[in-house]
């Protein structure tokens, strides 16, 4: 019996209503955050000539809807890959997806900065190579582990863990290669960052996220036959191979677009599931749309608290979460540990 297991759960409508409640008040409590000092009631006074109905539709509303879509995302990516491990450390870094993003992103951005040409090699040429970094990488992490037609789960793993330590060195010489200007773009980009988002950003994810999420309908039950193993699976009548690639495809989706807009995030991948199953329990149905509203909450609230503890400076979202999510983190490892956990 694992430590989800004896955990107390609550009733799923109210687990879910609630955690529907909680984002709703974390994006309005975001939306009236800032350093400005501008908020929802001056917007719905008309003050200030609108300029804070400007500051709130142009500025801070695209941002929070990035924040929400990104930690939906995280959360429903950490789940699906802790699903498919059958192990409750795992995360999107595991398929390729992050160190991939990284590489791309860090290439783009030196190559660019190196060419003199400001902001790199034009205004979309660092998200679309984060995105195709993050997909390239997943491919071929995949080709890699396949053998007549069967995905190696413990090989994407351990070939994982390889990749992200070579893409790291690689990154490293480019960082060691870059001027002032990129190596301080580049420095940003890998803490995460919500900044200077904007609705075009949000438009060119969500296609991205909408298909993953989708996607994951169709994982909720081949994921919960994987809870008892492959060959188990298997004799139940799930299509085991089908449902890895599915499933690297709509990590890859949602996380490499969500990468090459905001920068890597840390840790709403690993501790949002964890959290969800504390409450709810191990099945897929309940446990994919707990975390993707409950990582879409946790980075909202997140994002608000980095914008205003060293305000009017502004602290990467990146950098807050690490430093929440750590030491949550080693409390659930000490709360759910248990040795008879698959893995």
């Amino acid at each position: 019996m694992t430590g989800q297991d004896r955990a107390v759960r609550l009733p799923p409508p109210i687990f879910l209503c609630g955690l529907a409640l909680a984002l709703c008040l974390s994006l309005l409590a975001s939306l009236d955050i800032g350093a400005t000092g501008v908020g929802l009631r001056a917007a719905w006074a008309g003050s200030g000539d609108g300029m804070a109905w400007t500051v709130l539709s142009r500025i801070r509303a695209p941002r929070v809807a990035m924040a929400a879509l990104t930690g939906a995302a995280l959360g429903v990516a950490g789940t699906i890959m802790q699903g498919l491990f059958r192990n409750p450390l795992a995360d999107p870094s595991l398929i390729g997806v992050s160190p991939g993003s990284a590489l791309a992103t860090a290439l783009v951005i030196v190559a660019g900065g190196a060419a003199g040409l400001p902001g790199g090699l034009g205004l979309w040429s660092v998200p679309f190579a984060g995105m195709a970094g993050g997909f390239a990488t997943t491919a071929l992490l995949y080709v890699f582990a396949t053998r007549n037609g069967v995905t190696s789960i413990g090989t994407i793993l351990l070939a994982g863990v390889a990749f992200g330590a070579f893409s790291g060195a690689l990154t490293g010489i480019l960082i060691f290669r870059a001027n002032d200007q990129a190596l301080r773009d580049l420095t940003f980009w890998t803490m995460g960052s919500l900044a200077g988002t904007s609705w075009r950003n949000v438009m060119l994810v969500t296609p991205f996220l909408a298909f993953g999420l989708l996607a994951t309908l169709g994982l909720v039950r081949p994921l919960n036959a994987l809870l008892l193993g492959e060959e188990d699976a298997r004799l139940m009548g799930y299509p085991v191979e089908r449902t890895k690639r599915l499933a690297m495809l709509a990590v890859a989706a949602m996380v490499g677009a969500t990468v090459s807009i905001v920068g890597a995030i840390g840790f709403v991948g690993v501790v949002v599931p964890h959290l969800v199953r504390l409450a709810t329990g191990p099945d897929h149905r309940l446990v994919l749309p707990a975390s993707a509203l409950l990582g879409a909450t946790l980075l909202t609230l997140s994002d608000s608290l980095a914008r205003v503890i060293a305000a009017p400076a502004e602290v990467p979202v990146g950098i807050v979460t690490a430093v929440l999510g750590a030491p949550a983190f080693v409390w659930l490892l000490t709360r759910t540990h248990d040795p008879d956990m698959p893995s």
